[in-house]
């Protein structure tokens, strides 16, 4: 059976080809302001990277800030439930599942099926999601790219203001001004991030196995601030976490189909 999982994000537009629940196909685009246009070309995109027409899918599921307009889609699904999937899917052992993109983060505690038991939203706050880092790196005159393996330099621990990102960059201005090296104020800003996202988590309960989806993933640095905030010697990251909620989606698809 092949089914397709599309989610349109508040930043990127992801789509994956799933046949008998193994992945065949994948593609990313920015949403920008035209997401109807974000999803047609992420879609046609991961189709030929799955080297399938369209007539072969059987199976459409949707996701994401943009769902409304997945017209696609034979099932909508809300974020929290495609994350479950996704965690299930990839870890069947995993309890805790906490997915970290660019404009929210969220937590939610799962069962053995992936079902969801409980869960908790950042509440649209930037200094808990990716644009958090993306605007201190503007700060700091740094690549988005440079800040996570920067971070891993450091073991200074600095405090900073979590609760705002305009206040965090104030707070980073000072630390420049007073000669602080890049590589501290870059573990300071994952540190921070780092506990609103564990708070959140901890309001849900630490349970066995916690996976980790979204781009933010990828980011070495907040993925070290995260385990040593959690007091776990392991995260478990798929390959591709930043296409966790279309996996979801499609294993929804294929599910209630």
């Amino acid at each position: 059976m092949i089914t397709i999982g599309i989610d349109c994000g508040a930043k990127n537009t992801k789509t994956v080809v799933m046949k008998d629940k193994e992945m065949i196909g994948k593609a990313s685009t920015l949403t920008g302001f035209d997401q109807v246009a974000a999803i047609k070309t992420s879609f046609e995109a991961a189709l030929k990277d799955a080297g399938i027409e369209a007539s072969a899918v059987e199976k459409i599921g949707g996701t994401g800030a943009g769902i409304e307009d997945i017209t696609q889609a034979d099932i909508k699904v809300n974020e929290i439930k495609a994350i479950a999937k996704a965690a299930n899917y990839y870890y069947p052992s995993a309890r805790t599942v906490t997915d970290v993109g660019a404009e929210e983060g969220r937590a939610v505690k799962i069962d053995d099926k992936g079902h969801v038991e409980d869960f908790a939203i950042n509440e649209k706050c930037a200094a808990g999601a990716g644009a958090f880092i993306e605007a201190m790196a503007r700060a700091l005159e740094t690549k988005l790219e440079e800040m996570g393996p920067m971070a891993l330099k450091s073991d200074k621990e600095i405090p900073m203001n979590a609760q705002c990102a305009i206040f965090a960059e104030s707070e980073v201005v000072g630390l420049i001004h007073a000669k602080t090296k890049k590589q501290d104020i870059s573990k300071a800003i994952h540190d921070a991030m780092a506990s609103r996202i564990v708070s959140m988590i901890r309001r849900i309960g630490v349970n066995k196995d916690v996976v980790m989806l979204g781009g933010v993933g990828l980011n070495p640095g907040f993925v070290s601030s995260l385990k040593r905030q959690l007091e776990i010697d392991e995260l478990f990251i798929p390959e591709n976490p930043s296409y966790g909620a279309a996996v979801g989606a499609a294993m929804v698809a294929a599910e209630e189909a």
